[in-house]
């Protein structure tokens, strides 16, 4: 049984690496970032799964074989050999910017229908997490969303990331459509400062929680790089510094954040309403040392931290202040 369970992409993130000498090589490793989460929160110790589609191919093959090398649950998993898998190229700007070009035309991930759902899974776990990027086309769109709604019905706790690539949408109308048109099943959603003003159209950041928040959604998680999260509900909006590190690579840092997030919450065992602000920091500093941890190598799911080095991490670690 898995307690956090996600539907999504799985895809191969080739990173370019530069030599001293200038050459240029692209290192192979597993991304995709509802999977990112999963295995995030797996790595910690945490009962996960994945709902996806990929091809049946050797990237696909070997994409399986990371998850259950994780001990992320791979029973909502399909193999295909009529699509492909969905390769992504990264390279990380001298300022922390990152450019992407995608080969994911009429891909495995984009091509799973709800018919193929694991609703059994959905049944089972506690947090159900979904992103955007899977809802840029058809039919993995309506999958999505009907998974969405069914786990939404079923009671689970809806985790989401709009997860902002303009390069994967036709357009940024149809994407900031599809991005809000999912926000009234969301209970904790995780955004950068750009995705919140895109998902908003406010351009300042509390009339922008408080969008959100009058929506329905009881957790707004904003991560912010080196400058740290701020972690709004209802009853507070409180920022929390983030850990003093050298990244080389934050790739998938972010979904390392809500990994140890929803594995924090999953320890509480409690209605997240009632999150007192002391447990909202506690969650909210272990996140931050989560993605700081992961930044810190090239490779999202390679860089995950287990639970004792992020606690070994905590303790010796300084924070902005």
């Amino acid at each position: 049984m898995a307690d956090i369970l996600a539907i999504g992409e799985l895809l191969i993130d080739f990173t370019a690496i530069t030599e001293k000498n200038g050459d240029i090589y692209y290192k192979q490793n597993a991304g995709g970032a509802p999977a990112n989460v999963v295995c995030m929160a797996a790595k910690l110790g945490a009962s996960t799964g994945f709902i996806g589609k990929i091809g049946k191919d050797m990237f696909g093959n070997y994409l399986k074989g990371i998850l259950e090398e994780r001990k992320v649950d791979t029973r909502g998993l399909i193999l295909d050999k009529d699509f492909s898998t969905t390769l992504a190229f990264v390279k990380n700007g001298s300022h922390g910017e990152r450019d992407f070009v995608f080969y994911r035309k009429n891909s495995a991930d984009l091509n799973m229908k709800f018919s193929e759902v694991n609703l059994k899974l959905i049944d089972e776990c506690k947090i159900f997490h979904f992103g955007a990027l899977s809802l840029t086309a058809e039919p993995s769109k309506s999958a999505t969303i009907n998974a969405v709604e069914y786990a939404k019905a079923k009671g689970k706790i809806i985790s989401y990331d709009p997860n902002w690539r303009p390069i994967l949408w036709q357009s940024k109308e149809q994407a900031v459509q599809a991005m809000k048109n999912v926000l009234r099943y969301v209970d904790i959603i995780k955004v950068s400062e750009e995705e919140l003003q895109i998902i908003t159209d406010c351009g300042n950041l509390l009339p922008a929680i408080a969008k959100l928040l009058n929506m329905g959604i009881k957790i707004v998680c904003i991560t912010q790089g080196a400058k740290g999260c701020i972690i709004a509900t209802k009853s507070s909006v409180e920022l929390y510094p983030a850990y003093k590190v050298d990244s080389v690579d934050t790739l998938g840092s972010g979904d390392s954040f809500l990994g140890g997030f929803l594995y924090k919450l999953l320890e509480k065992s409690k209605d997240i309403t009632e999150l007192t602000s002391d447990e909202l920091y506690e969650m909210s500093d272990f996140a931050n040392a989560c993605g700081a941890i992961t930044s810190m190598e090239h490779g999202a799911i390679p860089a995950m931290p287990d639970l004792k080095e992020v606690e070994e991490f905590m303790e010796k670690t300084e924070k902005y202040s």
